[in-house]
């Protein structure tokens, strides 16, 4: 997570986008009452049969609440199912036990005699090494496409790989092998997959990284920070790249095949400051328009963005949009039901986050109005697709002034972060005729760059019932242009 300057956290406040509609136009915010008297900084949470939700706090303690689905919120009950964890931070439901990522291993949790109370606890895995350092935070997944889970390890005091394995991801096999799978890893957030089933972290803005991100684990591949490239030894694994300091990220994928670049950058201050929890919408449209999306947490503005990717030249690359924000503190943990209940957890100890609360538990569900938003970006040779949710006007979206563009790229570099740097202003010279739907609309651009965030602004498009776009900036990563 990044510890950031009082002078960061309210510029963050000041670059905060006017919408065109309050969120309480499609999206209800409530509050789930908290065990009376109880410290609840939420790290997990997990979903149960019959409708019960588990959530584990980063002092140790595991809850089982029932009611969270509930319409009348004053009647929810919670019961302590464990506590004496170590800071967990991943939590899922399977085969009648809660399996929880704890800081130092992967551990079973089951009941086995029906009252309520973990009483059977099984260490699964607890391969890699922990020293007692603050940071050093253990962040695990539910269950892959193979059945097994991965886990993305912090670095000793985000700067450095004091014990075995800190600046790795893991897979841990059911049987409890742990598998090294990536290096280069940093300060993760969160860990989840995509809609395809590919795995995804949330690195944090510092050192090799100039703004935090959204990275894809592809199996054997360097992430960028190489702190702990070290540990390759343990495993007689080839070495990961040595980049050079100072030069850029786009340089030095070229140069290592193993470097597997930033999915999408999340522009520091402008959509948030330190990125958490990883979900993909898979409700079927009972969460709105966005199915197979990726909402990801962000603890220090205490808000959920949303991302759409797309896969060009063998890359995930894509675009992130402000989604929903006014949570009471710093969002970790997501979990998305069938039924489209979003539930988020929050902790700002350590962290300062927006909000008026230390900790709390919330959700939150689309109330059926859709709201105007572009709905995708997609790359093309040489400029944009745009899809929208809703039918757009068509005078105002094939109009070039009704765009903007900014773009720029980052210092890849051994110090903290990075300004923008490389910055260049493409300009939309044509927008193409809408669609016959009227729900696209193509731009061609001059001036793409390869390898920067390309900020795109439509202030100017209405729907065609003559509305603004609820959010109208999007931030796309052009890792790769299409052929």
């Amino acid at each position: 997570m990044s510890h950031l300057r009082s002078s960061a956290f309210l510029c963050g406040f000041l670059l905060s986008q006017v919408h065109a509609a309050p969120q309480s136009d499609y999206y209800v915010r409530e509050e789930i009452p908290l065990p009376q008297g109880e410290v609840m900084e939420i790290g997990s949470i997990a979903l149960m049969p019959d409708q019960k939700v588990a959530v584990a706090t980063r002092r140790g303690d595991l809850w089982i609440c029932e009611g969270a689905y509930g319409d009348d919120l004053s009647k929810v009950t919670w019961n302590k199912f464990a506590e004496n964890l170590h800071e967990p931070l991943g939590m899922f439901w399977k085969e009648g036990s809660l399996w929880v990522h704890q800081r130092p291993e992967f551990t079973r949790i089951t009941d086995t005699d029906g009252d309520g109370r973990g009483d059977h606890f099984e260490t699964i895995c607890a391969d890699w090494g922990i020293n007692g350092d603050y940071h050093e935070y253990n962040f695990g997944s539910d269950p892959d496409k193979d059945g097994k889970v991965w886990n993305v390890l912090c670095l000793t005091g985000s700067a450095n790989a004091a014990s075995d394995w800190r600046g790795w991801s893991m897979r841990i096999t059911p049987e409890g092998k742990m598998i090294p799978t990536c290096s280069g890893i940093r300060s993760p957030g969160g860990i989840g997959f995509n809609a395809e089933g590919d795995t995804f972290y949330t690195d944090n803005q510092g050192l090799w990284n100039g703004s935090s991100s959204l990275k894809w684990l592809k199996p054997g591949s360097f992430q960028g920070n190489p702190t702990g490239n070290k540990f390759h030894k343990l495993a007689d694994l080839p070495a990961p790249p040595d980049p050079k300091d100072g030069s850029r990220i786009l340089t030095e994928r070229q140069r290592f095949p193993d470097f597997i670049p930033p999915a999408v950058i999340l522009p520091h201050a402008k959509v948030g400051q330190s990125p958490t929890g990883i979900i993909t919408d898979q409700t079927q449209g009972k969460f709105g328009p966005f199915a197979d999306q990726m909402l990801v947490g962000e603890q220090t503005h205490s808000q959920v963005q949303r991302v759409c990717l797309e896969k060009v030249n063998g890359l995930y690359q894509g675009a992130v949009f402000h989604f929903l924000e006014g949570f009471e503190a710093g969002i970790v943990p997501l979990r998305l039901s069938d039924d489209g209940t979003l539930f988020v957890g929050g902790t700002n100890r350590g962290w300062g986050s927006r909000g008026s609360k230390p900790f709390t538990f919330e959700r939150v569900r689309w109330n059926g109005t859709p709201p105007f938003e572009i709905h995708t970006i997609s790359a093309r040779p040489d400029g944009f697709e745009l899809t929208f949710t809703q039918p757009v006007d068509p005078a105002t979206a094939s109009d070039p002034a009704s765009y903007s563009m900014a773009a720029w790229t980052y210092i890849y570099q051994s110090s903290y972060g990075s300004p923008e740097v490389d910055s260049s202003t493409p300009k939309v010279v044509k927008a193409a005729v809408v669609s016959a739907d009227k729900t696209k609309v193509r731009l061609t651009v001059e001036g793409l760059v390869q390898g920067h965030v390309h900020q795109l602004d439509s202030k100017g498009v209405k729907s065609s019932a003559g509305h603004p776009l609820w959010h109208p900036t999007g931030y796309y990563t052009l890792n790769e242009i299409p052929k």
